[in-house]
């Protein structure tokens, strides 16, 4: 082979390996940190991409109603992360719609001023979440991973990446970031009846669960701060709604007459959830300003 065959077959190969990482993954680049306060990853062409939110929901806590324990005990490990000292990574369950996630909106939009920040990942990401905790190290700002309505069935990546990461791995989180995931599910992952049968009992009548059980409470019990959400009663179902009224401009004698139509318009969801409250709040403030009426 001369010389002139063995630069073209360099060349060759170096266009061969521009067109291969070109496809490859890579790791997540810095985005604009200024650009917003709140980000999202998502995968393009197989690499992590963070981009900017550019409307963040403008909840506070303020406008939170019939949580008061819950949002005590989020917002005082939230305090104590971005100050600077040891917080904990946090699990909220419960019921649907009882204001699991807008807790964690509300408490980025009462610290973003000291530097909080928040990356949302879908469960199907955490696979890349060392390359987010590499990506975040060395920012002066303090970050919540998001993973909203976190739930996983039997062998998705992305729970061992996550458990590992909670606690477990060689490589631990930097200072400077903490993981807040809501679930339906206490334990994360589906339970069956059959699991029950590998429960043992000791003779002094003590029970301990079995391998099966023990490995879908395990990423659970890594969270070190579970906060819990219940069903809303109606009494407090009324409350939310009215307080989304007063938000929406009706004065105290719209608000009292809408009692009725709010209990009916949660029997029609089959729920009466903060969201379903929010919800009809906004119908019936919609239908008031176009000079509507109350059905």
């Amino acid at each position: 082979m001369n010389l002139e065959q063995l630069d073209a077959l360099v060349a060759r190969a170096d266009r061969l390996l521009a067109r291969l990482e070109a496809v490859l993954p890579h790791p997540p680049s810095a985005p604009d940190w200024s650009a917003s306060i709140a980000f999202r990853y998502r995968k393009r062409a197989g690499s992590g991409v963070l981009e900017p939110v550019r409307h963040v929901a403008t909840i506070r806590l303020a406008a939170l109603k019939e949580i008061d324990a819950q949002k005590e005990r989020l917002a005082r490990n939230t305090e104590q992360f971005v100050a600077g000292a040891s917080a904990n990574n946090v699990l909220l369950t419960g019921a649907r719609g009882t204001g699991k996630s807008s807790l964690i909106k509300a408490c980025l939009n009462e610290y973003a001023g000291r530097g909080l920040r928040l990356i949302e990942v879908d469960k199907a990401d955490l696979v890349d979440l060392p390359d987010l905790i590499d990506l975040v190290a060395g920012r002066p700002e303090r970050f919540i991973v998001f993973c909203d309505d976190l739930s996983f069935e039997e062998g998705e990546p992305g729970y061992k990446a996550l458990k590992s990461m909670l606690d477990g791995s060689v490589a631990q989180a930097s200072d400077n970031l903490l993981i807040y995931a809501t679930s339906n599910r206490r334990h994360l992952l589906p339970e069956y009846m059959k699991e029950n049968l590998s429960y043992q009992h000791t003779e002094d009548g003590e029970v301990h669960p079995g391998e099966v059980v023990e490995e879908k409470i395990s990423l659970s019990e890594r969270f070190g701060l579970w906060i819990s959400f219940y069903p809303f009663t109606q009494a407090e179902y009324l409350a939310i709604a009215a307080q989304w009224l007063r938000h929406l401009g009706l004065d105290d004698a719209q608000i009292e007459a809408a009692r009725p139509e709010a209990l009916v318009f949660a029997l029609e969801r089959g729920s009466r959830s903060g969201r379903v409250a929010y919800q009809f709040a906004r119908d019936l403030a919609g239908r008031l300003a176009l000079g509507g009426a109350a059905s």
